[in-house]
């Protein structure tokens, strides 16, 4: 019986510190700024199609239209389209005041991949170069197209995704989901492109080829996390994609812990769904050499970085009370994880507010437990998160 313990106690520790050593592996690397790869203003405008699903937006979706509106970019060149899913009349009527393409859709079961793809059978496909997706609640700075613009032409790019940073700290639980979205800016998109690998698409400031988005998009049907499936079917074609760590887009921070177990139960719900829809393929890329593909499907498989925390730490705390003889590698690669996170946090961030945020990680990993036992239902409606900052 001890034997077998022992050979547990292994196998889970290896499970575990293979996790971490990833994480911290590719924060080391985004502690090198990447090169931008976009030096020179491009020579010609793309045609671009910003696609905005709205949902029940009506509280965040005129300041994010007028944002858009008010590019520095020849306005023949790009057109807004709001696809406007169950949003009030008066809301609508303000957007059609506005030089945009409105969109009103009423779907019995919403979902941003049904809306985008009402969007793109609704708009003629010769007209675009670029689709360009951000969320109802995303703001951009005025130079923004023009950024991407420069970006895409760069022989050999046809996907970027953006720096999205946060729009509102007005709460603690605010202040923790920004900074987990820089841990995820470091590891996943700036720590993967210094190694040449391709970033994480975060399901809004990501910009695509327009045929290519068309034809990715029109064969999904995914009910939450659209990106995921998106970015799967993209790497497995052997798409790479960029990242733009200047080119900020500013989303509202999740304010309140109800708000964060919607939100992650869905993430959740739609990372372990293109995991098991794609796992078939993993042979395939090996095979053929799609690193960037088997990386991605590694990643929808992992554990969360809250999760891992908790569980590493109930772990090495357990042994220290009942086999202390054990502990001591455990709480080894609980420092590592530690410093892993830690270097990934922007210096901006650093701040003695952050240590209030940090009491919310035990709630966190409370709530993204109970979101384990939650994931199959997930998968079958649409989870809306609701925007406005209180």
């Amino acid at each position: 019986m001890e034997h077998i313990l022992h050979i547990l106690d292994w196998f889970l520790y290896i499970l575990f510190a293979v996790n971490v050593l990833y994480l911290l592996v590719y924060s080391l690397a985004s502690l090198r700024r990447c090169k931008p790869f976009a030096s020179a203003p491009a020579k010609k405008h793309k045609c671009f199609a910003i696609l905005i699903a709205a949902y029940r937006e009506d509280a965040v979706i005129l300041p994010t239209v007028h944002a858009c509106l008010a590019q520095d970019y020849p306005d023949e060149k790009y057109d807004v389209v709001v696809i406007s899913d169950h949003m009030q009349p008066r809301t609508n009527a303000a957007l059609s005041s506005l030089p945009i393409k409105l969109l009103q859709v009423d779907f019995e079961k919403s979902t941003n991949t049904k809306s985008l793809k009402a969007a793109l059978e609704y708009l003629d496909k010769d007209n675009y170069d670029i689709a360009l997706v951000i969320d109802a609640d995303n703001i951009i700075a005025p130079s923004y197209l023009s950024e991407v613009n420069n970006a895409f032409a760069v022989a050999g790019v046809r996907v970027v995704q953006t720096h999205r940073i946060a729009k509102n700290l007005n709460t603690d639980m605010a202040y923790l989901d920004a900074v987990s979205e820089e841990i995820n800016n470091s590891i996943f998109r700036l720590g993967h492109a210094n190694l040449g690998m391709s970033a994480a698409l975060i399901g809004s400031g990501m910009a695509f080829e327009y045929p290519l988005f068309y034809d990715a998009m029109m064969s999904n049907t995914s009910v939450g996390g659209f990106d995921r499936v998106l970015e799967m079917k993209l790497l497995y074609k052997g798409v790479h994609f960029h990242y733009l760590p200047d080119t900020l887009v500013k989303d509202e921070k999740i304010q309140k812990a109800n708000n964060f177990y919607q939100q992650r139960r869905r993430w959740l719900s739609a990372q372990y769904y293109s995991f098991f829809e794609f796992a078939n393929h993993l042979l395939p890329a090996i095979r053929d050499g799609k690193w960037d593909f088997c990386d991605k499907l590694y990643q929808q498989i992992s554990f969360s970085r809250v999760l891992l925390l908790g569980f590493v730490f109930i772990i090495a705390l357990a042994y220290s009370l009942c086999a202390p003889s054990l502990a001591c590698k455990w709480w080894g690669i609980f420092i590592l994880l530690l410093l892993a996170l830690a270097l990934a946090i922007p210096r901006r961030y650093w701040q003695w507010r952050l240590l209030r945020a940090v009491c919310w990680v035990p709630c966190s990993f409370l709530l993204m437990l109970l979101n384990l036992f939650r994931l199959k239902e997930a998968n079958k409606r649409f989870i809306h998160t609701e925007h406005g900052v209180d």
